[in-house]
């Protein structure tokens, strides 16, 4: 598969002003996608690029402003794809963290660090699915939804406990959705490790983003720091034609990071 494997179909796209999500955008359009919903929550600007982007690529893009937390933002997301009588593909991909990588210092984060990234990071992937349902089972073939989940949710790792442990109740989410939604639906998650984006500009200086970069490339076993589009590659394909038989799968794209952190036997 490949090509334009996603030729016609109608896709949503959630937290894809900038990153992950724009790659994941841009590269359902290049593959012949005839619309992408772009959510973003804060940067206009920036969700503006990402759909000069996605047009470039031949498909219409729909720009919609809302917080995967309110239930009713997630509805208007949706309504943006009725007009197609489908979607075809959910990117789950709006996410948040609160930054406290020393994990053992416990008075770092508080329970509204938990309720917030909570509220983002799980509760808003559930409702974007729950709102998207009927129009992901109006597809041709079962809708494909793909959940932007993390290494950190595998390991127990990450910028904080609170992000391990929302993406670690993603993933198992993605189990449940998976098995519930079935026939008509897939669902599956991509775990990424470190990806070389801005995200980390807004909370890092210049200098400390080197040394991070750097040990990463250290500590994965194919030696390279992950680009938003190499993460993007491997989403698409949980969303597309080609994985056709795969739902419920939690795929780890990380260079090989979990090598050193994890065995497979723990997934």
């Amino acid at each position: 598969m490949g090509g334009r494997d996603f030729d016609g179909f109608t896709v949503v796209v959630t937290g894809a002003s900038t990153g992950l999500g724009r790659a994941m955008a841009v590269e359902t359009a290049r593959r012949g996608a005839g619309l992408v919903v772009v959510n973003f929550a804060r940067s206009a600007q920036d969700a503006e690029e990402t759909a000069r982007l996605v047009e470039a690529e031949g498909s219409k893009a729909v720009l919609v402003q809302g917080d995967v937390a309110q239930d009713a933002d997630c509805r208007r997301i949706v309504q943006a794809a009725a007009g197609t009588g489908r979607i075809d593909a959910l990117f789950n991909n709006a996410g948040i963290t609160k930054f406290a990588p020393n994990h053992a210092d416990l008075d770092a984060v508080d329970a509204e660090d938990f309720l917030r990234l909570y509220a983002v990071n799980v509760v808003g992937a559930f409702q974007m699915v729950r709102a998207a349902r009927s129009l992901l089972e109006a597809a041709p073939q079962p809708g494909a939804v793909v959940n932007t989940a993390s290494i950190a949710g595998v390991v127990g790792n990450g910028s904080s406990v609170p992000y391990a442990a929302s993406k670690g109740a993603l993933t198992t989410m993605t189990l449940s959705l998976a098995r519930a939604l079935a026939p008509r639906i897939r669902v599956n998650a991509v775990c990424p490790g470190f990806i070389d984006t801005p995200w980390f500009g807004k909370v890092m200086d210049e200098e400390r983003i080197d040394r991070l970069r750097e040990r990463s490339i250290a500590a994965a076993p194919l030696k390279v720091a992950s680009t938003a589009e190499d993460i993007a590659g491997s989403a698409v394909f949980l969303a597309s034609p080609a994985s056709r038989h795969v739902t419920g799968e939690t795929l780890l794209v990380d260079a090989g990071l979990h090598l050193g952190g994890a065995s497979l036997a723990m997934r």
